[in-house]
């Protein structure tokens, strides 16, 4: 109805600007109305209201002067009052017509209040049909959030579902026992690949693997285990058997149990098959093993250390071949005859190569190809030879014994001194044995140091399961070595040098033994130091010190004494500086003593040609030193009688100096050391005359004119230096 009544109003509001316009047509913009003159009516004007406002005045004044109409009626002079009048007629008339029109168009405007009408009741029912349309939109926007939603969900549930699927599919393709499965295990050999291949799904059954799988599954794949665990008795009586037989085949004889040792090591994972399926049967294979591998390590070792010892040297040192025994001690009947020559024993030579890394780990010795060309070792190579193969096969078989029976750690180390004990036993016994009658240091102490490189080698091998033999080796070394030195140092303290028969200066016997048994035993000890060594070393010296001191006091002259001590000290610190290090202990004191007595020596020798120009040279400097160099006045005819000997004997005494220095030493070298010192310490005596003699006491002595010209002295004296 509010539509129905704004149209009508619209309606209203055209028909009035029709009847306007017609009217304009008719009459022209001012109507063509006469008695524009007229004046206007102003009796309606009330001019004494409260409500007229005097200030808006002014304003619709000025509004209607602006005014088109307004502006043309003051152009022209119209009355205002007439013109007025004139417009309420005009007003009048033009609703009289609009009126008629409305009478004449009564009827269309009644045609049109019936179409708005119409209009509005469409419109109506349009509105409530949009409102039904936006009520079934509302419903249908509800049931589509609601179908996206079980969308989500559904899609969710599906890719878990697949997920599961995914993984459950794997472990039932896994668990599913196919026909290959069980004809690989019943009917083809153990060697085949396939039956090594379908082993694996023999262990199906493993309740750890089925973790996280639903009930109805897991129960399926128990079941298809549990037929599957019922061929695993063929399959472990098959591997039992071919594991036996390759360990049965290790006791034919002459054969190499490398090889099939090497080929069982392939098959390993039958044994951790065994170890994880049937204890009872990983345990009867590991107990036949080690029983089968004892007793062949133990044959093989005992066999071949038996055949080793036929190669030795006949012969070996005895409790007699001592340092201190004296080479002309005599034997009893029944007694057995001793080395033909002790000092082999002292002596290390070419001995030492067995510590060598090349001759350390050198293949084996071979007893029968020994045999056959007649060569004899000495002990230590032997040693070397038993333990390098006891090392080599000890290694090789702990390596085997973690890799195939899967241990480590204590475990490995029990389950290899079940397999080797009784071998490394025999070998401690045998060498308990040997040692008990053994008193060959150098020999001993070799196979020290080829235990201590054994066993880095093994260290280095990572196999630790020899540690506890090499102490016990060491364990039994040691103390025979420490025995056998001590041996040695009593010999030494408790030789009497009057038993030795007829002594000379030349080096004795048996400072020569020490000297060659020191320098072998510090030679090798450089290689890895020892303390103790060290010390009995030491104690060692010390008697052969005190030795050489008694033997040199069995000769009558201290020149001979001196020659002889010389000699001696001379040779063993030749000996000790061929082997050992210039800065060893031993080097530097026999240095020491060699230098003493040498110097000693020298003076003792320019005692008789030269003794009283010597006397005098130290009692003039006396003299001087104390202030009482007038005393020399006194001494003019011993100081000429000096000067005159000197010059008529000096080169006579030297020829003979130097004879008696090449008839005493057997070392040329150490003589001319001898030699040149004695004639250096002449020439500084002689220069110590001339100076005693440029004292003012004895400066106008006639006799000084004999003097000879230091410097030709030296030049005569170079003629003298013996060239060997």
């Amino acid at each position: 109805m509010a539509a129905a009544a704004t149209m009508a109003a619209a309606a209203r509001e055209l028909v009035l600007r029709a009847g306007a316009s017609d009217l304009e047509e008719e009459e022209g913009p001012l109507g063509g109305v006469s008695g524009l003159q007229e004046p206007l009516q102003l009796g309606e004007l009330d001019i004494t209201s409260d409500e007229f406002i005097l200030d808006e005045v002014d304003v619709h004044i000025q509004a209607n002067l602006e005014d088109e109409l307004v502006k043309e009626a003051l152009k022209t002079g119209v009355d205002l009052r007439h013109y007025s009048k004139q417009v309420e007629l005009e007003l009048q008339h033009i609703e009289q017509k609009s009126i008629r029109d409305y009478i004449q168009e009564s009827e269309n405007i009644a045609s049109l209040h019936n179409q708005i009408t119409a209009c509005d009741a469409v419109l109506e029912r349009m509105e409530q049909m949009l409102g039904a349309f936006q009520s079934d939109l509302s419903s249908i926007s509800s049931e589509i959030r609601t179908l996206q939603e079980q969308s989500g969900a559904m899609n969710i549930r599906l890719r878990n579902r697949q997920a599961v699927r995914g993984k459950l599919g794997e472990l039932v393709d896994g668990l599913v026992v196919p026909s290959t499965l069980v004809t690989a295990i019943l009917e083809a050999p153990v060697t085949e690949p396939r039956f090594l291949e379908q082993l694996v799904y023999a262990e199906v059954a493993e309740k750890d693997d089925l973790m996280g799988v639903e009930d109805t599954a897991k129960k399926d794949i128990l079941d298809q285990g549990a037929s599957c665990q019922a061929h695993l008795p063929q399959a472990v009586t098959k591997i039992r058997e071919f594991i036996l037989q390759k360990i049965y085949s290790f006791r034919k004889p002459m054969t190499n149990y490398q090889i099939p040792q090497t080929a069982l090591l392939k098959y390993r994972f039958f044994y951790q098959f065994l170890l994880g399926n049937e204890r009872a049967t990983a345990k009867e294979i590991r107990d036949e093993y080690v029983e089968t591998l004892s007793k062949i390590y133990l044959s093989y070792f005992r066999s071949y250390l038996g055949r080793l010892m036929k190669v030795q040297y006949e012969e070996v040192a005895e409790k007699d071949d001592l340092m201190g025994v004296e080479d002309t001690a005599k034997k009893g009947f029944f007694s057995k005859p001793s080395l033909r020559s002790r000092n082999t024993i002292f002596t290390l030579g070419t001995r030492g190569a067995v510590i060598s890394p090349t001759e350390l780990e050198a293949p084996i010795l071979v007893p029968h190809t020994a045999q056959r060309g007649e060569q004899r070792y000495p002990f230590e190579a032997l040693f070397r030879s038993q333990h390098y193969a006891l090392l080599d096969n000890s290694c090789r078989e702990y390596l085997f014994i973690c890799e195939f029976f899967v241990v480590s750690g204590p475990a490995a180390h029990d389950l290899f001194h079940a397999v080797m004990g009784r071998t490394l036993a025999m070998t401690l016994k045998h060498l308990e044995s040997y040692l008990a009658d053994c008193y060959d240091a150098i020999a001993v102490f070799l196979c020290i140091h080829i235990v201590l490189r054994f066993r880095s080698i093994a260290s280095k091998r990572d196999v630790p399961a020899l540690d506890r033999y090499w102490e016990q080796v060491l364990a039994l070394l040691w103390p025979r070595f420490e025995l056998i030195l001590e041996m040695n140092v009593q010999s030494v303290r408790t030789t009497d040098p009057q038993r030795l028969g007829g002594l000379d200066t030349r080096p004795h016997y048996i400072t020569r033994r020490y000297a060659e048994f020191s320098s072998a035993l510090v030679s090798i000890n450089q290689t890895i130091p020892n303390e103790r060594t060290l010390q009995l070393l030491g104690q060692l010296q010390v008697e052969v010190e005190n030795f050489v001191l008694r033997v040199a006091a069995e000769f009558s002259s201290r020149k001979e004494q001196l020659v002889f001590l010389i000699n001696n000290y001379d040779m063993m610190l030749g000996v000790l500086m061929e082997r050992a290090a210039d800065d060893s202990k031993e080097v530097e004191s026999f240095q020491q003593l060699l230098n003493a007595r040498t110097q000693e020596f020298i003076e003792e020798l320019l005692s008789p040609p030269f003794g009283g120009l010597v006397a005098f040279v130290k009692e003039a400097e006396a003299l001087i030193e104390r202030g009482q160099a007038e005393r020399l006045r006194g001494e003019e005819a011993r100081v000429t009688q000096l000067i005159r000997g000197f010059g008529g004997s000096w080169k006579a005494s030297v020829e003979s100096l130097s004879q008696d220095v090449m008839r005493s030493f057997t070392n040329f070298r150490n003589g001319t050391s001898i030699i040149q010192g004695a004639l250096t310490q002449l020439i500084q005596l002689y220069h110590r005359f001339h100076r005693v003699l440029a004292q003012p006491q004895l400066r106008a002595l006639p006799a000084r004119a004999e003097l000879i010209n230091i410097h030709h002295l030296m030049v005569e004296l170079k003629k003298h230096k013996p060239n060997f």
